[in-house]
């Protein structure tokens, strides 16, 4: 199972259906996620959720997640979506503030060890603020 943050118009997540048995996808824009709906729904996926919301929150009640993709730039990493991420999953985010983001892996092994690595420098929009605490990439 897959979480994506961040739907836009549904392309990353019919590709992300293609690879993965579910998609779990949320996007806080609402006329973005009724059109990806319209969207995968004409191009029969069956295998792809998605839900209008704060990105930031993740899905809880279809977590945990294998992999958890991520499309906009938090300023720190939402810990609602490393809680939501599987032992021996991987997350895929930018990080950071504009100007200065980064994009991370964050892997979570077995018995449920937090890792960070930073893999290159990125340029994503800004995703929406949240007033819960949240972890730095390191």
């Amino acid at each position: 199972m897959v979480l994506e943050i961040g739907t836009g118009l549904g392309y990353q997540a019919a590709m992300l259906a293609e690879l993965a048995g579910r998609v779990y996808s949320v996007e806080i824009i609402d006329e973005l996620a009724q059109r990806a709906i319209r969207r995968l729904k004409q191009q029969g996926y069956t295998n792809v959720e998605v839900r209008i919301g704060n990105g930031h929150a993740g899905w809880p009640e279809h977590a945990p997640f294998d992999k958890v993709m991520v499309t906009a730039a938090p300023d720190l990493i939402p810990p609602p979506l490393i809680n939501q991420l599987k032992p021996g999953g991987r997350m895929v985010t930018p990080v950071g503030l504009l100007g200065a983001q980064q994009l991370g892996m964050v892997e979570k092994d077995l018995n449920g060890r937090v890792t960070t690595k930073e893999i290159m420098p990125v340029l994503f929009s800004v995703l929406g603020g949240s007033d819960q605490p949240a972890f730095r990439a390191s």
